[in-house]
């Protein structure tokens, strides 16, 4: 166990809250820029800069999930902070948290087999939700 000081993380500024609360509402993963367009839809006055470096900084403190789109796109979503993995829905971009232990053993497994440690995996599945 490491006994060296960590630096404090920078704290959750207003404008980071507002990030996460907005994202905190929506069932599906969304843009940095449908972010920015909802915020500004409900009269925060906010640059579109701000927005992307404040979904960089919730990603990277593990309070917010990122995936890239089918287009490429990097979108964010909140999520449960244990690991866990995705159902999308390809019509309406509804996402749902799914826990999956007979992936984590295969994954084990097959790192095992190939003199692998320490995997790590990220897996979405796509398909067409009930409601559409």
């Amino acid at each position: 166990m490491s006994t060296e000081a960590h630096p404090p993380l920078p704290r959750l500024t207003r404008q980071r809250q507002l990030i996460l609360d907005r994202l905190a509402e929506a069932d599906e993963f969304l843009s940095a820029q449908q972010v920015y367009g909802l915020l500004r839809a409900d009269g925060e006055s906010i640059g579109l800069a701000t927005v992307y470096r404040g979904l960089q900084w919730l990603v990277d403190v593990g309070l917010v999930d990122s995936i890239r789109n089918s287009e490429g796109e990097t979108t964010y979503r909140r999520c449960s902070p244990v690991h866990h993995h995705h159902l999308i829905c390809r019509r309406c971009g509804r996402a749902v948290e799914v826990a999956g232990e007979p992936l984590e053993a295969w994954s084990r497994q097959v790192a095992a087999e190939h003199g692998f440690r320490e995997p790590e995996h990220f897996v979405e599945v796509y398909g067409i939700c009930s409601s559409c």
